[in-house]
């Protein structure tokens, strides 16, 4: 029967054509649409992470506390240990130590006297270690405006708002001020191997970037860290399994009876911006991603049912002939599964395809985000789709399900149809 019925699809194109092409558009825009929203807020949370917070990150009971005001003399120690513990308990995240320090910047000229001198916030890195990460998530090579990665402790990457602002060219001493992690009165030397912009608006307006080697010795925090950042494999956000992660360890490790006691905190609970910002997160692609697809439902529910209303007369003259009005009502059924699992699959594929482009390449914003970044969140210049695993089955609610229920609720005319109607229909 199937077989049958697919056959007099393909010969009537009325029936297929225009129903198959209309279900394929709306299924590709509903996968696109819901690609590019899931992987544009992760673009969001992913620059956030990088800067800011991590997916997670295990810093100090009392570093917490103080976090604002860049307290290394709260850091935790003996990191490595704390790192192999990590990657033991949670191997779906990979964790890397950061040393977040601020001072001031001495620019010397010739005579080693004062040129130009400024505030700046440097972070320590892994930059050197070959099995870091830190490079991809900083998209150092893409991001490089002048000179080189540093490939020794001592050389550092300036911002390029920071280099005009101190006029810093590729190869000048810097000279940082600042405290050590015993809160000593420290100068140290680096040199300036390049210059970066983040394109992430003001995220980067005072920022140097050094391996954290460097920073250990310039900070004499050996073996230590102000937070360990931990993301996911994939670098992408649940915000579920990241507060069950960081409730399990602080059940496991965290001492509230000890100010040193390492604690774990989610990117939603990095800062209340940021908590309020998931939220709106969730409830934005819930009701966004719940209207839309109610909507293409509505469109493909009343396609359905016009197309069977629009067949009331071939129908008729199937039960004219003898088809029983249940055979004539099945095969209506069985045509709309045909028709709406080939428009579903090819609507799929091709939204896919659109999504996969988008999550490769991109779609620049940085006209419109270029003033939107906060201390507590970073806005990416350029969104990314992504694909998740839903995308492969959400069409056929749309696709298979509208259009079926469209077709059934059609259909019901049928058990209505009176022989004696259907003769003066045929009459005329």
């Amino acid at each position: 029967m199937i077989q049958f019925l697919t056959k007099g699809l393909l010969r009537d194109r009325s029936r297929s054509l225009f129903p198959v092409i209309i279900i394929t558009i709306t299924v590709t825009i509903v996968i696109f649409a819901i690609g590019f929203m899931k992987g544009g807020m992760n673009n969001v949370f992913l620059d956030t992470a990088v800067i800011i917070s991590g997916h997670e990150k295990v810093v100090t009971r009392a570093y917490k506390e103080e976090s604002q005001m860049l307290p290394n003399d709260l850091a935790l120690l003996d990191v490595d240990q704390i790192i192999v513990n990590l990657n033991k308990e949670y191997p779906d995240h990979f964790w890397s130590p950061r040393i977040t320090f601020g001072g001031l910047l001495d620019m010397p000229d010739s005579n080693g006297e004062t040129k130009d001198q400024g505030p700046v916030i440097a972070m320590g890195i892994d930059l050197l270690n070959k099995n870091s990460r830190m490079k991809e998530l900083w998209e150092l090579e893409n991001n490089l405006v002048n000179g080189r990665i540093p490939k020794t402790s001592e050389e550092v990457l300036i911002s390029e708002k920071l280099a005009n602002k101190l006029n810093i060219t590729i190869g000048d001493i810097a000279t940082y001020i600042g405290t050590t992690m015993h809160n000593a009165f420290t100068t140290y030397n680096f040199l300036v191997v390049g210059t970066f912009d983040l394109r992430k608006g003001q995220a980067d307006k005072q920022m140097m970037l050094v391996d954290i080697s460097g920073a250990r010795k310039a900070l004499d925090m050996e073996n230590a860290a102000s937070e360990i950042f931990g993301f996911t494999n994939s670098l992408f956000y649940n915000d579920k399994k990241a507060i069950d992660i960081s409730n399990d360890y602080n059940n496991s490790h965290s001492d509230t009876s000890d100010i040193f006691s390492p604690v774990m905190i989610a990117l939603r609970n990095s800062s209340q911006q940021m908590g309020t910002m998931v939220d709106m997160v969730d409830a934005f692609l819930l009701i966004i991603g719940g209207v839309f697809l109610i909507i293409v439902t509505i469109v493909l529910w009343n396609m359905g049912l016009m197309n069977g209303l629009r067949r009331h007369g071939e129908f008729g003259l199937r039960l004219a002939m003898g088809e029983s009005k249940g055979d004539v009502y099945r095969s209506m059924i069985v045509e709309a599964l045909i028709v709406g699992f080939t428009g579903t699959i090819f609507g799929t594929s091709i939204g896919l395809m659109l999504t996969y482009y988008v999550q490769e390449y991109g779609i620049d914003y940085s006209e419109v985000v270029s003033t939107m970044s906060t201390s507590s969140m970073v806005m990416p210049n350029i969104f990314y789709a992504q694909i998740t695993p839903d995308l492969y089955y959400i069409g056929f609610i749309p696709g298979v399900i509208a259009t079926v229920l469209g077709t059934m609720l059609s259909g019901v005319a049928i058990y209505k149809r009176e022989m004696a109607q259907l003769f003066k229909e045929l009459e005329a």
